[in-house]
Formats: C-alpha cells, structure tokens, sequence
C-alpha cells in the first residue's frame, strides 16, 4: 500500500453541511483513507489516499462533478 496526500483548493465558500457532505462523497471513493477540511482554512480538503486505489485527478473530479471548482495545491 502507498499512503499519499494531496490538497484541493475549493474555490466556493462552502457551508458546514456543505463540507461534511463533500468529505462523505470522496470517502466513497475507493483508497481514500481520510479527507478532510482544514479547520482554520475552510476552503482546503486534504486528502489521505492510496495511490494504488486512486489518483489525484480523479480526486480533483470527484469534487468538480460535485459542482465545485477546485484545484490541487502543491504540498
């Protein structure tokens, strides 16, 4: 198993419901091991994956298909 991060700037303000269902999509996602928002920073979802599983790209369109327009950040 390789473990990785990535980080997706969101682009819209989102609410905490908003948040927590967006958290609750990408855990459906096979290899997500852990997303989450930052709490100071609510427009960054940090996501723990396995790159065996997944990918970045399909991370990032999980959230697009969500409607959201978003961006990976450099870590």
């Amino acid at each position: 198993m390789n473990i990785s991060d990535v980080m997706i700037h969101i682009n819209e303000s989102l609410s905490e419901d908003a948040r927590t269902s967006l958290e609750d999509t990408m855990r459906k996602i096979d290899g997500v091991v852990s997303p989450g928002f930052n709490a100071d920073k609510a427009h960054l979802l940090l996501i723990t994956y396995n790159t065996e599983k997944t990918t970045t790209a399909a991370l990032l369109e999980t959230v697009r298909a969500a409607g959201y327009t978003g961006q990976v950040v450099g870590m």
